[in-house]
């Protein structure tokens, strides 16, 4: 009986760490990384404890709380979503699953309070953004362009660590190519969802404008993402030409959507690795 149990709440742990989606958890953490590394004037300010406990924050509580967010109200149209009974998976209520997705919001609370007050705005963005994408009464993910525009999500742990550690803002070119870059990686995610989600009625980006139309949609909002980060570093700028260049591959070598959507994890952490080793070999080498 103790072993059932036992073994029930390890099947659970597992589900919660599929639910997490571990393959996307740089897409928070890592931009929280980039923000302290660039807003850090020395190795000292950058080698704290409090920026581990927010790094930790944006690695594993706050996937699980986005993700948990999003399957719970997706619940009920996930089933005829292929992505679901492969590399993620449906909704299953249980009182250890909903009970870390509330601590993990929870601890949005004591993260905060290691902030200065003046990153609560940007906290706030962001947890806003984190639950009103899925839930009602906006859930924008249901909303052609809106879904895009609110993935700017992605881009407010690197607001938020550079604010907290520099006492200011990013340039607002940063910002905006941060921001343009998750809307046309939002939409490219899409693309493979587009018939799920029109048997599902769910509006998107993606099943607004078709399959060639969000091509075109991602191709053009990533040059300009490469525009934007050009004009605050020119080899930054370069680095992002990469995206709009495999999304115009993918699409007229007519390559698999939801196989080229896997590679971007691991293209997202090689860009994403660029940036902060250069921005550590400035950083001890100053």
């Amino acid at each position: 009986m103790l072993l059932k149990r036992w073994l029930k709440i390890w099947n659970e742990l597992k589900y919660i760490f599929k639910l997490s989606r571990p393959r996307f958890w740089l897409y928070l953490a890592g931009p929280a990384l980039v923000g302290m590394v660039y807003a850090s004037s020395t190795p000292n300010e950058l080698l704290t404890f409090k920026n581990f406990l927010i790094f930790l924050y944006f690695l594993i509580p706050a996937n699980i709380m986005l993700y948990g967010i999003n399957d719970f109200f997706d619940r009920n149209v996930d089933e005829d979503n292929p992505k679901k009974e492969d590399k993620e998976a449906s909704y299953r209520s249980s009182k250890l699953v909903d009970g870390m997705i509330g601590l993990s919001t929870a601890l949005s609370i004591p993260v905060a309070l290691l902030l200065p007050e003046r990153t609560y705005p940007l906290m706030l963005v962001f947890l806003g953004l984190s639950y009103q994408y899925s839930a009602p009464p906006l859930r924008f993910k249901t909303t052609p362009y809106l879904d895009s525009i609110s993935n700017g999500l992605y881009a407010m742990p690197f607001l938020i660590t550079y604010s907290f550690i520099s006492g200011s803002l990013p340039s607002i070119w940063v910002i905006l190519g941060a921001w343009l870059w998750t809307m046309a990686m939002h939409t490219f995610s899409a693309i493979p969802d587009i018939e799920p989600d029109r048997k599902a009625d769910i509006s998107t980006t993606a099943t607004y404008l078709g399959r060639i139309g969000a091509y075109g949609y991602v191709t053009a909002v990533w040059i300009l993402t490469s525009a934007a980060m050009g004009i605050h570093n020119f080899k930054l700028g370069l680095l992002f030409l990469l995206y709009p260049v495999l999304s115009t591959v993918i699409f007229f070598l007519d390559l698999d959507d939801s196989r080229a959507y896997w590679w971007f994890p691991f293209i997202n952490a090689f860009t994403g690795m660029v940036i902060t080793m250069y921005g550590l070999w400035v950083l001890f080498h100053a």
